[in-house]
């Protein structure tokens, strides 16, 4: 949508003719981008989707992905990066101080002063191998407005662990159960919550894992019918169903 149809739109709604719910209906079926040459800015998706566009780092430059850092910020004032190497974090340090730059969940953050701090979503983890993904999770969250609490190394291996904090698992609004090995975390904490469990295969254990494939399988299959599964080590497509479910 240009700014000649922006301001029709907005024209319309002063005069009466049109009311603020159609005006943004219409808004959102009406994409906009930035186009920055080796990529188009999508300005539109918080409108459409409740959250700015997320900058993957990996195959980009330090260069490219300061200038995406840039574009985002600038309309958003926030913007998150995900999977950055030390080069990229290091510049996007320089471009923005007062950036969040996490190592373990190879993240950088920058907030605006006025991001919301909902509650609801609860992060659980097998073990503390799980940790880098956990941490792009938890980051994630905070990018969409929620302040996620985290239970790390609560695996079945000692589930004891676990069951001595049920009452406090079932108060979340969404489970995000992390784990590696067989992944049967997400079918136990499925099996004592009515909350929808959004479940995270990672890339930990031994050989017969095949690199995350097998608990990938197994929260596929799991007899929990409350668990849904996002990919492989994908934290962030975790967060973003779960801040989903929440709104």
């Amino acid at each position: 949508m240009d700014e000649h149809a922006l301001r029709e739109l907005f024209e319309r709604v002063s005069n009466g003719e049109l009311s603020i719910e159609k005006a943004l209906s219409r808004m959102r079926a009406a994409p906009a981008g930035e186009d920055l040459g080796d990529a188009v800015i999508d300005h539109h998706r918080e409108l459409r989707q409740g959250h700015p566009e997320v900058i993957y780092g990996p195959g980009k430059t330090s260069a490219q992905t300061v200038k995406l850092a840039r574009a985002i910020h600038k309309v958003s004032k926030r913007f998150l990066v995900t999977r950055t190497d030390p080069a990229q974090a290091r510049a996007l340090k320089r471009a923005f101080p007062k950036a969040v730059h996490d190592p373990v969940g190879r993240t950088v953050l920058a907030l605006s002063a006025r991001s919301a701090k909902k509650t609801g979503i609860l992060i659980v983890s097998g073990g503390t191998s799980d940790q880098p993904v956990v941490e792009e999770t938890r980051a994630t969250c905070r990018y969409l407005g929620f302040a996620a609490e985290v239970w790390c190394d609560v695996g079945v291996a000692g589930v004891h662990r676990l069951l001595t904090r049920v009452e406090a698992l079932q108060e979340a609004r969404v489970v995000i159960a992390v784990a590696g090995m067989e992944g049967a975390l997400a079918s136990v904490v499925a099996g004592l919550v009515a909350a929808p469990v959004v479940a995270v295969p990672t890339s930990v254990g031994y050989g017969a894992s095949f690199g995350g494939i097998a608990p990938l399988l197994s929260m596929l299959n799991s007899c929990a019918a409350n668990v849904c599964c996002v990919n492989i080590d994908d934290g962030f497509g975790a967060a973003v169903v779960a801040s989903a479910i929440c709104r």
